[in-house]
């Protein structure tokens, strides 16, 4: 069985102690605000991520750039030239198009390279839910599983894995072109809150709305208690921007009312968070459906 490994993007939102623990490639998007274009790589080498989040609250908003095919090809080739195969999972295709990319690389690469492999799934993820099927993946290569094995069990599973999230704030969506004024404006005078997911086709959708932010973030645990399979048994991931002690409230809740196993908070990076504005808290879990 050929070594390989597993490539994925920066909008996994994992943390580098956990990149390095989990021995995964991470190839990073890029970010530009205030007029610096930044890479967003797990050790936010370029730009701190509570630097990010003060810009934002400054009234600065942040553009994001996908992968493109020559990244990945400049990215994989020092990996095969080493003879080692390549497992990509890439950020949802119904959000960007860095799958894309990585299907066009791997069949440019693939010519140059018939004696190696490269399979590429469409995550249907994004943040910490590409992060947490990322390290489910991960400790099945780690214990020995072949890539093909990895890669159907990352096909069969993605659309167990449920993103849940909230927004703080609507002025932000406003600002970004996402929601209306007269909805900014409203919702942030009654204090609405919207609680969305991912669906199957990897696109964000708005499900609900709470009033106050408590109410918001105990949406989403609840959501996990309707929807989650084997909670107590479960690792989950929660990513928030720069509202740690939010994202940790949802995660005590999620200990207490159901048991989890283990709970990993992290950031959400530039490159999710110039989309989300500051205040997002958003809830991984596998579950029976999305």
């Amino acid at each position: 069985m050929n070594e390989y490994v597993i490539v994925t993007d920066s909008s996994c939102d994992l943390s580098q102690e956990m990149v390095e623990e989990l021995k995964i490639s991470v190839l990073p998007l890029s970010f530009t605000i205030q007029g610096r274009t930044c890479r967003d790589t797990p050790d936010h080498r370029d730009m701190a991520s509570k630097e990010f989040y003060q810009l934002l609250r400054d009234g600065e908003l942040g553009t994001t750039a996908a992968v493109n095919p020559e990244q990945y090809v400049e990215h994989l080739t020092p990996i095969l030239e080493e003879g080692k195969d390549v497992l990509i999972l890439a950020f949802s295709s119904g959000l960007s198009t860095t799958f894309q990319s990585a299907r066009i690389a791997a069949a440019e690469l693939g010519e140059k390279y018939p004696k190696r492999k490269i399979l590429v799934v469409d995550t249907l993820c994004a943040s910490l839910g590409q992060g947490l099927l990322v390290w489910y993946a991960a400790r099945k290569r780690l214990a020995g599983e072949s890539m093909e094995t990895v890669r159907d069990w990352c096909e069969e599973n993605r659309l167990h894995l449920c993103h849940w999230f909230t927004v703080d704030d609507l002025m932000h969506l406003k600002r970004g072109g996402r929601v209306s004024a007269a909805t900014a404006l409203a919702g942030t005078m009654l204090q609405i809150k919207p609680v969305m997911h991912m669906d199957d086709e990897g696109h964000l959708i708005n499900m609900a709305k709470a009033r106050g932010r408590k109410a918001s973030l105990d949406a989403l645990v609840a959501k996990a208690g309707e929807l989650g399979t084997g909670l107590a048994g479960q690792t989950v991931f929660i990513s928030h921007a720069d509202c740690e002690d939010d994202a940790r409230y949802v995660g005590e809740q999620m200990t207490e009312k159901y048991g989890v196993e283990q709970v990993c908070y992290n950031f959400i990076g530039p490159v999710i968070g110039s989309h989300t504005g500051c205040g997002c808290v958003a809830l991984f879990f596998m579950g029976r459906e999305r």
